[in-house]
């Protein structure tokens, strides 16, 4: 066991994870030169196009005689419970700043999550070899961060390679040999899974006690089902099977288990024969912050978006679902997302790796509604509201958010935070003119369209992250849009009253232009209860039908105008106003 060495790579998204762990690989010569490319642990084809990670992957090293497990984490916010997870299964981090771009919001959130498991943090400067790179003034900032000495920071660049040599002789001195005793009874920490279509579901799993031997048999110990280890082994590029894994080791296990919800992501594996005296403490449950509801475009497809749903959790465990109906879109889902981009990725990988065509609703958070008999319900969907005359008060999720950004845009950043009914805690320079700036703002109101726009005004300068910080109370409404006096549920938000008719408004104009015209007059209304607070009419199409009727009495005229007006008034009733996809995405991006 002092041979081995766990360690994850935690760093701001694009500061150079994947290029580094690729460098590590060609050094440790774990990957043939044939069989290497650029992010070569990213093997989706969503993660190479758009140059992110998403999901977390394990891969073994053999350097000087050590045996070195790295996990390689997301830099994204939205993909922190990944990063949480790899936390978990590690002695220590290597913390890769971008000596071009400094320390930045996501840097300092996943520091702290190292930090708080006891982890041996290596700090290393990237990028060391670009003409704009600051690596004094990176270093520094480093130090405040830190508070370690200068000499320990390490200077690289994953591009050329440079440097890197002496990153993995720091993890070999540094970080220290996993605990544990191989002869204890077993105890086995599952911090992921994927899903093969011909072998079942394969766990990842760290021994933190004892050792496992193929065809052990072996107990989950929260489900409480038994199964046969059929195979276990180590993670190279590919699997590579083993007789057994001991004490501080990463590895895999497939046991032929063939339904979802039997492997939890934080699980304990031990032995039937001699299980060990209690579970691991797993990490915290993904909570998640956004909710949006998933419809099938054709609703025979319900059953199977349902198994896409269910394989893709496995994938991303941090993806919950529960069915809901609603009466514009028919039966469909309620998923909880982390976040827009993850909200975003699910969808991309539901059309790419299940086909799967789906409708979005407007995504919204969950908000505790407390009735006057005191009740408190939670809501995740504006159409489960209690009915308005019930309500005592509502309260939103908060959330602490940290800008870190460069004092020229300070200005902007300020007004955009305020005007979506943000409070200033705290802002304090870290060095230079850097600052960072401490805001208290509703998660719903950040949801939407707040970190493109945070881009835009900071020119790609400003970084953003952000932890729950409880709810509050708050005025808020439910604003509902009729469609001829039906009401359209896909299409109903929570907001803020003072926002409410302004947003209403919007909303009408915006569903005007991209509603098709039919053969009658549409109207649109956006209404708080029975108030109807703005209307737009879609006019419908018109024929000239008295061009036939030239000259004669106008009586003739009137008659067929007449039996017009019926023959509209009779397709107003029956006509249904179909509402196209776009529409609902429109709302999203309503600014």
């Amino acid at each position: 066991m002092d041979k081995i060495r766990n360690f994850c790579i935690i760093a701001h998204i694009d500061h150079g994870k994947s290029t580094l762990a690729d460098r590590m690989l060609e050094i440790t010569q774990t990957v043939d030169v044939r069989q290497m490319e650029n992010q070569v642990l990213d093997d989706m084809d969503l993660e190479k196009e758009r140059g992110i990670t998403i999901k977390s992957h394990a891969i073994q090293m053999d350097y000087k005689g050590y045996t070195l497990n790295l996990i390689d984490t997301p830099g994204h916010v939205d993909f922190s419970y990944e990063v949480s997870r790899s936390i978990a299964a590690c002695e220590g981090a290597v913390l890769v700043v971008d000596a071009t771009q400094g320390v930045q919001a996501q840097t300092i959130s996943n520091l702290y999550m190292a930090i708080e498991h006891d982890l041996e943090i290596i700090p290393v400067l990237n990028k060391c070899d670009m003409d704009n790179a600051m690596p004094e003034r990176v270093e520094d900032e480093i130090v405040d961060l830190l508070g370690c000495k200068r000499e320990e920071i390490l200077r690289c660049s994953a591009k050329t390679g440079e440097g890197v040599p002496e990153i993995l002789d720091a993890i070999v001195e540094r970080i220290p040999a996993p605990k544990g005793d191989p002869n204890a009874p077993l105890q086995c920490l599952v911090f992921d899974s994927v899903f093969n279509s011909f072998r079942g579901i394969i766990a990842y799993f760290k021994v933190v006690n004892g050792t496992m031997h193929t065809g052990d048999q072996v107990r989950f110990v929260n489900t409480g089902k038994e199964y046969d280890a059929d195979e276990i082994g180590i993670l190279k590029l590919d699997m590579s099977p083993r007789k057994e894994i001991s004490a501080g080791n990463v590895g895999y296990i497939i046991s032929g288990i063939k339904t979802s919800t039997e492997v939890k992501v934080g699980d304990t594996i031990t032995h039937v024969a001699r299980p060990c005296d209690k579970a691991i403490d797993g990490f915290e449950e993904a909570k998640p912050m956004v909710f949006a509801g998933v419809y099938p475009i054709e609703s025979e497809d319900y059953e199977d978006l349902r198994a896409s749903l269910e394989k893709l959790q496995l994938n991303d465990a941090s993806l919950t679902f529960q069915p809901e109906s609603s009466m514009a879109l028919g039966f469909g889902f309620r998923c909880g997302f982390l976040g827009l981009l993850h909200m975003e990725i699910v969808q991309e990988r539901l059309d790419r790796e299940f086909d799967m065509d789906v409708i979005t609703t407007v995504p919204n958070v969950s908000y505790n509604v407390y009735t006057k008999d005191g009740g408190m319900v939670e809501v995740h969907n504006p159409a489960g509201m209690p009915d308005l005359t019930e309500i005592d008060r509502i309260e939103e999720p908060y959330i602490r958010a940290s800008v870190i950004t460069t004092a020229d845009y300070i200005g902007p950043i300020m007004t955009l935070c305020l005007g979506k009914r943000g409070e200033l805690v705290k802002q304090e320079y870290i060095s230079g003119n850097r600052m960072e700036l401490l805001f208290d703002m509703p998660l719903g109101e950040i949801v939407i369209d707040f970190y493109d726009k945070l881009k835009s005004i900071s020119k790609g300068y400003a970084s953003f992250d952000w932890h729950m910080n409880g709810f509050r109370p708050s005025n808020l409404v439910k604003l509902d849009i009729l469609l001829n006096g039906e009401q359209v549920d896909a299409l109903s938000t929570l907001t803020h009253r003072d926002n409410a008719v302004d947003f209403g408004r919007r909303m009408c104009e915006k569903l005007k232009e991209l509603l098709p015209r039919q053969q009658f007059d549409i109207a649109i209304q956006a209404a708080i209860g029975a108030k109807i607070i703005a209307r737009e009419t879609v006019k419908q199409v018109r024929k000239d039908v008295l061009a036939k009727c030239y000259g004669g009495d106008v009586s003739r005229k009137r008659k067929l105008l007449e039996k017009q007006k019926r023959g509209k008034k009779r397709m107003k009733q029956i006509g249904n106003v179909e509402v196209p996809q776009k529409a609902f995405l429109a709302v999203l991006k309503l600014d």
